[in-house]
């Protein structure tokens, strides 16, 4: 089981655009900064898509403050390729950041690479 945890200004919408395309196996949660953190840090989830207005600053900042950028990705106002993806997955990126108005063209992406691989 792969637990997706959302979060930002765009959880809910996050939730939903991945919910439409998650396989079976993979678990979206909706959450919240500080949660998600724990949750990651434990081992009880496996991933967490942020949003906010640009993307850069609020979808991540609690999460690269406390798990370390190593961890954590934004991709601001970009859409990344599918080899950019899978890229990030390759460093162990589980943490990832996008701007709320780029929804649809990110989550599909992230959850069609992140199943992929479990």
């Amino acid at each position: 089981m792969t637990t997706i945890l959302t979060g930002g200004i765009g959880k809910t919408a996050v939730a939903d655009a991945v919910r439409r395309l998650a396989p079976a196996g993979v678990e979206v949660v909706v959450s919240n900064d500080m949660d998600a953190v724990a949750l990651l840090q434990a081992g009880r989830a496996d991933y967490f898509l942020g949003t906010c207005q640009t993307g850069a600053g609020a979808s991540l900042g609690v999460l690269v403050g406390l798990m370390g950028s190593a961890t954590c990705h934004t991709f601001g106002r970009s859409v990344p390729s599918e080899d950019e993806i899978g890229a990030l997955l390759d460093q162990g990126k589980r943490v990832f950041g996008f701007a709320v108005d780029q929804i649809d063209a990110i989550a599909p992406a992230l959850v069609v690479a992140i199943a992929s691989r479990d």
